[in-house]
């Protein structure tokens, strides 16, 4: 299993289960605030990335 597939794993069972959401908002903050949790449990740095949506391929 590749590491990010096995972080999502972890990060599904531990921070989001047996949670609800209103929208897609309330889940995207949701895995930001778990990603967080899960990254000061493992003592490593995290760094949320922006990507520009607008731009055209």
């Amino acid at each position: 299993m590749n590491p990010i597939e096995l972080e999502w794993q972890h990060l599904k069972k531990d921070e989001l289960a047996a949670k609800t959401f209103e929208d897609e908002l309330d889940l995207a903050y949701a895995v930001t605030h778990g990603v967080q949790i899960r990254g000061e449990k493992g003592t490593y740095s995290t760094q949320r990335v922006r990507f520009n949506s607008n731009s055209s391929a």
